[in-house]
């Protein structure tokens, strides 16, 4: 696999369809910084446009997902310097992103590390995984996201309390708010979310890509509008060669052969 890009943040690999990548900043907890946000974008905006790449998992590996954004490079930020600075270019960079993200989460999930989580279409977390943001015990608040997507996600009350005291929750709280998809034991986090991330990319890519991009209006329309965009979706892919392939693999008990046409 070649990026035709050096990385410094990130590690990639990419196996059965899945675009593995893992943030590979461990002295700093995996904090995303301006440059490791900008290194992931990029690898996504190549991502989408490898066809034999389905779906992409992001992890911190084994010990921590992401602590959230580095307080040097905040601390060093005047109030000019916060409006102008590049950071809500790059996560609006990262939401545009049209093929399924999964994320693999071990250990912390803190502030950015959270609005990351958020971002993701899948979310796997192994038992001992904390998701949570803390801003507001530095005299900061979320600013990617965070107020707006966990509220969203885990509904008013919950995301109220963790917002303003600054309080985690584990894997098996975030399972029950809908936060987490599935928690299974730390050692097959990343397995288990790659399992998926494979069983994803293995179905026809357009009809992901509309179901991706109909799941997705779900927090940002009224339920009217977002039925009305889906049967536009659903109509549009009766135009597609791989629905005429998967209805014809089934009438034929046989394995489809989608093309992303």
């Amino acid at each position: 696999m070649t990026l035709g890009m050096d990385l410094t943040y990130l590690d990639c690999s990419q196996q059965q369809g899945v675009l593995t990548v893992c943030f590979t900043h461990y002295q700093k907890r995996n904090a995303l910084t301006n440059d490791c946000l900008e290194e992931l974008a990029n690898v996504l905006d190549w991502a989408e446009g490898e066809a034999n790449i389905g779906a992409v998992v992001v992890t911190g590996g084994e010990r921590c997902f992401a602590a959230g954004a580095d307080l040097n490079e905040l601390a060093s930020q005047r109030a000019i310097d916060t409006w102008l600075n590049v950071r809500p270019r790059l996560w609006q960079r990262l939401n545009e992103f049209n093929k399924p993200l999964l994320a693999a989460v071990n250990g912390y999930a803190l502030g950015a590390g959270l609005e990351l989580v958020l971002l993701c279409d899948v979310v796997v977390a192994g038992e001992m995984a904390v998701f949570g943001l803390p801003e507001i015990t530095l005299g900061l608040m979320p600013g990617a996201g965070g107020t707006q997507r966990l509220s969203r996600t885990v509904g008013k009350s919950l995301a109220n309390q963790m917002v303003l005291t600054g309080e985690s929750i584990s894997a098996s709280r975030a399972q029950q708010a809908g936060l987490v998809s599935e928690v299974v034991v730390d050692a097959l986090t990343l397995e288990r979310c790659q399992q998926i991330a494979n069983k994803i990319a293995q179905r026809a890519p357009l009809a992901v890509r509309a179901a991706k991009q109909a799941l997705q209006q779900v927090q940002n329309t009224t339920l009217e509008q977002g039925l009305k965009q889906e049967r536009q979706l659903f109509s549009l892919l009766a135009a597609s060669q791989d629905r005429q392939e998967g209805i014809d693999a089934f009438f034929n008990k046989r394995s489809p052969n989608y093309q992303g046409k």
